[in-house]
């Protein structure tokens, strides 16, 4: 039976572990156990707030938000006048638990941690989640972020400037389009891999049965998820949804492991559960644009955990400086992959390249996971040409350009006080907080840009959207029209 609420309060940026450890706390003053939890209560301010979306959610509970004038009526054993001039009404905890169960006995008041309050009130009648009819209308269920949305949706239709994909403008490159077209005399022969698998193993100075190239690096995701059996997944949000889908589709649950932007979404020491054997994480992140150090990345690895880093945008880096692909880290302790994509530096999306790189034993298990003749031929002419080293300075000159842009869009949104940028950008996108960003998202379009909403990813809301580096003409006409956008 689930007759619990819990009220809790937060100040930003506060992580799961803190809220989850105090709600066991207070727990323990009842005798009960989590399984008796039936919701979490919050003032709607907080309702996006990342420790306590990943908190309900290793709950398996909703988090409720309430208006602040709302909470502000309800009668409470301990008001603040610090949380009232914080939050708008005297009381968060207590009151959020006693609105979302008005008939219910306020079994341990607020307590408190570092940067947390909870209360816990036992509902005399027990329900399922949904708060009472009379309070409803003030209520906001949180909603799971579809997995599925990628920023290809935004620009479906004609006459965008496209802002919201991340793939480098103007490509692929004419030397590239002209050996792909060469490729077509070759369509009846079945593809053949070992020169491609050759070329992207002398690329990254590793062993060619440590290579799998596959139809993407979508596809390493789903192959992954069919051949690991892991107890314990864990996927480090905010990143890309589909490791996290692929593993769900293959009826594994995930543990999300949010990332603060109050720490810039830094990894943060015990930001990943020791229990995990499994470990999902983007190195730069898709799409907060951080580039961990690999030294903390690859502090991650265990015995017994496979540690998987999607390097998808890692040749947006110069240099791609805090790479684990290359032959120094082959002898990290337990299984390590990284997984890399032709699709954002060389305009390939539609052609479906990437490759797994990790330990001979894991390589050939998913190679036996896939169908037969998985890559097609131009993919793999990509593959191979795209490894050698003029397209490698190539590449690298490129990564050096698009960090000069970004620069230059940096220093554009630095002038708008509403927007904020967490971290240290380092890739081909820019994510930027700011109130009202789906409106403002909903007039950029009409001023015909596109970009990225931020609520389809874990640990963010509606107040984000992803920004695609361009040239700085085009980023000087985006800036122009987001000035408009804000301004209403």
């Amino acid at each position: 039976m689930r007759d619990l609420v819990v009220g809790v309060g937060a100040s930003r940026g506060v992580a799961a572990g803190e809220v989850l450890g105090l709600i066991d706390a207070v727990l323990a003053e009842t005798g009960l156990g989590r399984d008796r939890i039936a919701q979490l209560a919050t003032v709607r301010g907080k309702a996006e707030e990342p420790g306590l979306l990943t908190a309900a959610r290793e709950l398996r509970v909703p988090l409720v938000g309430h208006e602040a004038e709302a909470l502000a009526a309800v009668p409470v054993p301990h008001p603040s006048s610090s949380v009232l001039a914080a939050a708008g009404t005297p009381s968060v905890a207590e009151a959020a638990a006693l609105l979302s169960a008005p008939d219910g006995e306020l079994l341990v008041p607020k307590r408190k941690s570092a940067r947390a309050t909870a209360a816990v009130v036992r509902q005399s009648s027990p329900r399922a989640t949904p708060p009472p009819p009379s309070a409803r209308s003030h209520d906001v269920m949180t909603i799971e972020p579809d997995l599925r949305h990628h920023g290809d949706a935004e620009v479906r239709s004609a006459g965008l400037v496209d802002l919201a994909v991340n793939v480098r403008t103007g490509t692929p490159p004419s030397w590239l389009r002209e050996r792909l077209a060469a490729t077509l005399g070759d369509l009846a022969a079945y593809p053949e891999q070992s020169a491609a698998r050759a070329a992207v193993a002398a690329r990254h100075r590793r062993p060619v049965d440590e290579v799998l190239l596959t139809s993407g690096a979508a596809e390493a995701f789903v192959l992954l998820a069919r051949v690991l059996k892991p107890r314990h997944a864990a996927v480090v949000h905010p990143q890309f949804t589909e490791p996290e889908a692929a593993l769900r589709d293959a009826g594994i649950t995930v543990h999300r492991a949010v990332l603060s932007p109050a720490e810039g979404f830094r990894l943060t020491p015990g930001a990943v559960p020791e229990e995990a054997d499994l470990v999902v994480l983007g190195n730069p992140t898709n799409p907060t644009s951080v580039l961990h150090p690999a030294a903390g990345v690859a502090a991650l690895a265990r015995p017994g955990r496979t540690l998987v880093v999607d390097e998808a945008f890692m040749d947006t880096v110069p240099g791609e400086t805090e790479s684990l692909a290359g032959p120094g880290f082959r002898d990290l302790p337990g299984r390590v992959v990284v997984l890399r994509s032709l699709t954002k530096t060389w305009g390939l999306a539609g052609l479906r390249i990437g490759y797994v790189l990790g330990p001979a034993g894991l390589v050939a298990e998913l190679a036996a996971a896939q169908p037969l003749w998985p890559v097609s031929t131009p993919a793999l002419v990509a593959a191979e040409v795209c490894s050698a080293p003029a397209a490698l300075a190539e590449a690298e000159q490129a990564a050096r350009t698009t960090a000069e842009q970004r620069t230059h869009l940096l220093g554009g949104l630095a002038a708008f006080p509403g927007v904020r940028v967490h971290g240290e950008p380092a890739a081909s996108f820019v994510l930027i907080e700011l109130p009202g960003a789906a409106a403002v998202r909903e007039r950029l379009r009409a001023a015909a840009f596109a970009v990225r909403r931020g609520d389809t990813f874990p640990g963010l809301g509606p107040d984000w959207l992803r920004i695609a580096v361009r040239d700085e003409a085009t980023t000087d006409r985006f800036l122009a029209a987001l000035a408009t956008a804000i301004e209403g």
